[in-house]
């Protein structure tokens, strides 16, 4: 599932029913309708301090809509954290207001013009990792924080267009409410025939190809990685692309703060050789989990990441 299509994973409800997995899908759960986007939308008009504060109450409200989610998100933050009882519950509830908050800004506050974000951010942290690099980046993120609005920030100080790789909308729609192009930023659906020829072209031209990179797709390019002590998949896929074009990856995480601004942090460019591909996999999780470990309430993952291939917790 694209960050922006709400909440989800794999399949986690197919669990909950007894289900088989026969081939990886993101699910889309009930609410997950153009309608309840468009509601959303309807909250821009709010001014945005009152607007988060709304959106975090109504977000205490999810875990008891999304029960499937509830549990795999207590999965996650105990074996993040070591939290049980109602110190487990308080973050359990924190990270769906995180999401609601994140979410809200998603459909209104993100589709405002670059220049005009720049308000709602605090601090950028070592942007100059891509404006400095003359030629093509992949730029890679995961669903921590609001990581579009990171997106289009560094499209606009790198003055270079951005393709960001997004998969397709399950319902139809949706995409009017979420996802804005321009400003520098073009949205590519990852199951275009001829998308891994488009990305090789475009990061050859010097562009940035914008990817996530902690949901697995399932597929022989996933690659398995310890991941707070125990294995999970990640895809393979960021680096192959990038060593392919012989650009280096740029990992970047947007966490909101509670003033609710927004502190952007840009990793070093990361080459990629052929054959150094898992090994720059690694080094991905490895920050991945150091950002994961400091703030976990704003790793909006639903299902669990280190559920085995086939069992209907995780990709098949």
């Amino acid at each position: 599932m694209s960050g922006a299509s709400g909440i989800g994973g794999a399949r986690a409800a197919s669990a909950a029913r007894g289900a088989t997995i026969a081939s990886p899908r993101w699910y889309a759960h009930p609410y997950n309708r153009a309608g309840f986007y468009r509601a959303a939308a309807l909250l821009g008009g709010v001014p945005r301090p009152a607007r988060l504060r709304l959106v975090r109450v109504l977000g205490r409200l999810a875990p008891r809509l999304f029960p499937v989610e509830r549990m795999a998100v207590r999965r996650t933050l105990g074996r993040i954290t070591g939290a049980q009882g109602p110190e487990l519950d308080r973050l359990t509830v924190d990270v769906f207001r995180n999401f609601a908050a994140c979410f809200s800004d998603l459909v209104s506050t993100n589709r405002r013009a670059a220049p005009r974000l720049l308000p709602e951010v605090a601090a950028i942290t070592g942007a100059e990792a891509v404006t400095g690099l003359a030629g093509g980046v992949v730029s890679l993120t995961a669903h921590v924080g609001n990581w579009e609005l990171a997106g289009r920030l560094l499209a606009h100080g790198a003055a270079r267009r951005t393709h960001v790789v997004v998969a397709v909308e399950e319902v139809p729609g949706l995409e009017r409410w979420v996802r804005r192009n321009g400003d520098g930023v073009r949205f590519v659906p990852r199951a275009t025939p001829t998308v891994g020829i488009e990305l090789v072209a475009a990061l050859r031209r010097g562009e940035v190809v914008a990817v996530q990179g902690d949901r697995a797709l399932g597929t022989r390019g996933d690659v398995v990685v310890p991941f707070f002590g125990a294995p999970a998949r990640f895809p393979l896929g960021p680096f192959l692309l990038a060593r392919a074009a012989g650009v280096p990856v740029v990992p970047a995480f947007c966490l909101l703060r509670r003033d609710g601004r927004y502190d952007v942090t840009v990793l070093p460019p990361r080459g990629v050789g052929r054959g150094d591909e898992p090994a720059a996999a690694r080094e991905w999780v490895a920050a991945l989990e150091r950002v994961v470990g400091r703030d976990p309430t704003q790793w909006f993952n639903f299902y669990d990441v280190w559920a085995a291939p086939g069992s209907g917790a995780g990709p098949a």
